[in-house]
């Protein structure tokens, strides 16, 4: 019972603190000690949030020393630990009661800001009220919200519940909604009550619980505010017990289901954490929509790590401007985004924006551009920070602050990943050169604690094929192929399944996409093999258009001329076509759907499409 007691106390010195605030009588007793103090823990339970700040102060300390970092640092490993009760609850909640833990702005300009200590007491009230509807420990609960302060509450009351959270896009279609359920085999449902209409046909015994309006036959969230009843834990929480279960993006194939624990994501991100450069008290705020992983990633489990505000953009619609008025107007000072919203920004006059407290800029979720990553410097004299991860994993590489950035490049390993390249085709392990970009299971630095614990097939049962398949030969797979020069640093190529061969040449789309865009008139770009008889591939762009330029034969001709000047013969985009970019919900490209939709089609021309024959 020794772990359960050291938990149950906790919480309740965190009521305290709070109560006592309010002038209401606590706990304590007139000796100041705790109620249970002097009662035995667990060594496990009693290091585990012990072990995770010291590995955390570590990164902060040598936060612009990557290669002392990646020398000395080890990740924790608790044998407990529940990120909820152990970390919110017993460190950030303790020691810094009063500070902000979030500050929500809504489109209108209007916000609000929720202490870490008020986080905590209102994270309790609904823990209580869904574990009286019947939510437990492993049930998995679909989270759909926006960014709105609900999904944290909910989010840290799952966790301190030890249930799984599924988090998911509000935009889903009902497909998707019956895919999540049925896969995901969901015990509970928490959604914006304007979403509910998509769970009309999704069939279940689930639990329904809608934020917002009252919806017929779901059960009111607001009903957990006359929760007042103290939330005691039913016990302690495996470190490696499930928190999450992320359904991919989909880029080439059906969403696959991932599973995180208690330390996989919460205790992992903070290689996340020193590759974004946070420090205690900043103000952080991360472009990306709830219900993808780089939601977690940069708006709960690094910047709270670090004992940073998050600052959270309920947009609906993104506008540059209004984005940057919020980066000025909350003083922000680490801004990570996706390069689809670096290249929207960037069409904006950045000059005009006099942001004195930003000192961190970091990019990922795709390469970023290094004509943007140009654009950016020049107006604000800051370079943004590449960095590569998956939703499998933590923050896997990046450049760090304070290191030598070469451009191009998303960087060197973060501390804690044994990154190796493996050529594709012999399994051999590449020093220098290019391969696929792999973690080392059986290296120094042991498996990484950022990574997934594996797939799913379903909610309740492992993928063991997938899994087997993803970690063979002592390697993690990540499916994306890079080059590595003699220093270390990592340039993306691009994933495995996007590079292809024209004439015998292999082609990264990237590079190509990367030139592309240094034309005033592309917005984005996309490349993939069409097929051609004489070279049975050659490079096809689509081309999405800046606003204010329209397709036309001339602009065709212009963007195939500059991309010829800019790259090596063999690279040569011999067709062009204007188009929409079909892109996941989470914002990334689908290549798979327009390589296809080139094989389908042949050699039959499409509308605003042009071809290098053309201006002969």
């Amino acid at each position: 019972m020794a772990l359960i007691v050291r938990r149950v106390c906790r919480v309740q010195w965190n009521r305290t603190r709070q109560t006592t605030r309010r002038g209401r009588s606590g706990s304590v007793d007139d000796t100041g000690k705790l109620p249970c103090q002097g009662q035995p823990v667990s060594a496990l339970e009693a290091d585990g949030s012990a072990a995770v700040r010291g590995a955390r102060d570590f990164l902060l300390r040598h936060r612009t020393d990557h290669e002392a970092a990646v020398a000395s640092f080890r990740w924790p490993r608790p044998g407990h630990f529940n990120w909820a009760l152990d970390w919110f609850d017993g460190v950030l909640t303790a020691e810094h009661p009063d500070r902000k833990a979030i500050t929500v702005i809504e489109a209108d300009g209007r916000s609000a800001s929720y202490t870490f200590a008020g986080l905590s007491a209102r994270s309790d009230q609904v823990a209580h009220w869904l574990r009286a509807q019947g939510v437990g420990r492993g049930m998995r609960l679909l989270l759909l919200l926006g960014n709105q302060i609900e999904l944290w509450e909910t989010m840290l009351a799952a966790a301190k519940l030890g249930a799984v959270v599924i988090p998911a896009a509000t935009l889903l279609t009902p497909e998707d909604l019956r895919d999540r359920v049925d896969r995901g085999a969901v015990g509970a449902v928490v959604a914006r009550s304007d979403v509910t209409p998509g769970f009309a046909e999704v069939h279940g015994a689930f639990l329904r619980i809608a934020v917002g309006e009252q919806v017929e036959g779901w059960l009111r969230y607001s009903d957990t505010l006359e929760s007042l009843a103290p939330f005691f834990p039913d016990g302690p929480t495996g470190a490696d017990d499930p928190l999450l279960l992320y359904f991919t993006s989909g880029t080439t194939a059906l969403p696959k289901l991932v599973q995180h624990t208690h330390s996989s994501y919460p205790i992992g991100h903070l290689s996340t954490m020193f590759w974004v450069g946070l420090r205690p008290g900043d103000v952080h705020l991360n472009v990306s929509s709830p219900g993808w992983a780089k939601h977690a990633w940069s708006c709960v489990f690094a910047p709270w790590l670090a004992g940073a505000t998050v600052a959270a953009f309920n947009y609906s619609r993104f506008d540059a401007s209004t984005m940057l008025d919020v980066l000025r107007e909350q003083r922000v000072n680490t801004f990570c985004a996706p390069p689809t919203v670096w290249r929207m920004l960037v069409q904006a006059d950045l000059a005009a924006w006099e942001l004195p407290e930003l000192r961190e800029l970091v990019g990922a979720g795709e390469p970023l551009n290094p004509e943007v990553i140009e654009q950016v410097q020049r107006a604000w004299d800051k370079t943004i920070r590449d960095g590569f991860g998956q939703t499998e994993s933590s923050l896997q590489i990046g450049n760090a602050p304070g290191a030598a950035l070469r451009l191009g490049s998303m960087g060197r390993p973060m501390p804690g990943f044994d990154v190796v390249m493996v050529d594709p085709i012999s399994g051999e392990r590449v020093v220098e050169g290019e391969g696929e970009i792999c973690l080392d299971l059986e290296g120094p630095a042991g498996r990484p604690v950022g990574l997934m614990t594996g797939y799913r097939s379903s909610g309740e049962h492992a993928d063991v094929d997938a899994t087997r398949m993803a970690t063979r030969d002592a390697v993690y797979h990540t499916g994306d192929v890079a080059s590595r020069d003699s220093d270390g640093y990592i340039t993306y190529v691009g994933r495995a399944d996007d590079v292809f061969k024209a004439a015998d040449y292999r082609i990264s789309p990237f590079e190509l996409e990367s030139v592309l865009i240094e034309h005033p008139a592309v917005a984005e770009a996309a490349i993939v093999p069409a097929p051609d008889e004489l070279r049975l591939a050659v490079p096809k762009a689509y081309i999405a258009l800046v606003d204010g330029y329209g397709p036309s034969k001339d602009l065709a001709g212009e963007i195939l001329a500059h991309a010829r000047e800019n790259l090596a013969p063999y690279k040569r985009i011999r067709r062009l076509e204007f188009a929409d970019l079909p892109k996941t919900i989470s914002g990334k490209i689908r290549r798979v759907q327009l390589r296809t939709a080139e094989r389908e089609r042949g050699d039959v021309r499409r509308e605003n499409e042009f071809r290098e024959e053309d201006f002969r």
